[in-house]
């Protein structure tokens, strides 16, 4: 197992990020709030579960060892695998999975693409013993990534992160440009007064707007 990852961020696209490690740049796919703390040529450490495939070995990377810990968990419920168990922490933090699941709120679990309410409910009845209460991770492990000087700083553009997000997750593009126009006026907001825009922020919007129109 690779438990993390540290090094210099080579590059950074909209559903992960090149880290290099050693000489070699290895491909991480983290979601939006993780990408959110990185930038190009700062150093990175990132919490990671490497997921193996007869076709394919996947590096998946994390803010913190929470976050890892949580991706492996959900993907012990039936029919979650690492894709969902990542759109599922693009959608929700690791303590807001737990207060979802804890109080069944079905709602905020079907904001994640390709979970419904039966897939919901099944997730509620299998993890409510496992994840455990909100507040019960120790916080920030030493697998966290190396905040970024000079405070968070959006790696690419808004519009390209949240769109590339959206589209990762299983919306066709028409529809990510739909959602991104209703989340614009924050951000061009934000952006009006010199702060970053909040990339999760911004696509946990974008995505209940799409739910919205289930």
């Amino acid at each position: 197992m690779i438990a993390f990852v540290s090094g210099r961020v080579a590059a950074i696209a909209p559903d992960g990020a090149v880290v290099e490690v050693g000489g070699v740049g290895l491909t991480v796919q983290c979601t939006p709030t993780t990408l959110a703390t990185l930038r190009v040529g700062e150093s990175a450490r990132l919490a990671t579960s490497l997921v193996v495939r007869e076709d394919s070995l996947t590096l998946f990377g994390f803010s913190d060892d929470d976050e890892r810990t949580v991706f492996e968990l959900v993907q012990t419920a039936s029919g979650v695998g690492p894709r969902l168990a990542q759109a599922m922490l693009a959608v929700h933090s690791p303590d807001a999975l737990r207060r979802a699941v804890a109080t069944e709120d079905l709602a905020a679990l079907t904001l994640v693409p390709g979970i419904g309410k039966k897939g919901a409910q099944r997730i509620v009845l299998e993890l409510r013993d496992r994840l455990g209460p909100p507040g019960s991770a120790g916080g920030r492990g030493a697998g966290g990534s190396l905040p970024a000087q000079g405070g968070p700083v959006a790696p690419v553009g808004w519009r390209e992160q949240v769109h590339g997000a959206l589209v990762g997750l299983g919306w066709s593009a028409r529809e990510a440009d739909e959602a991104i126009s209703t989340v614009a006026a924050g951000a061009d907001a934000a952006l009006a007064a010199g702060e970053p825009p909040d990339i999760p922020a911004l696509l946990k919007d974008a995505l209940r707007a799409l739910g919205s129109r289930r």
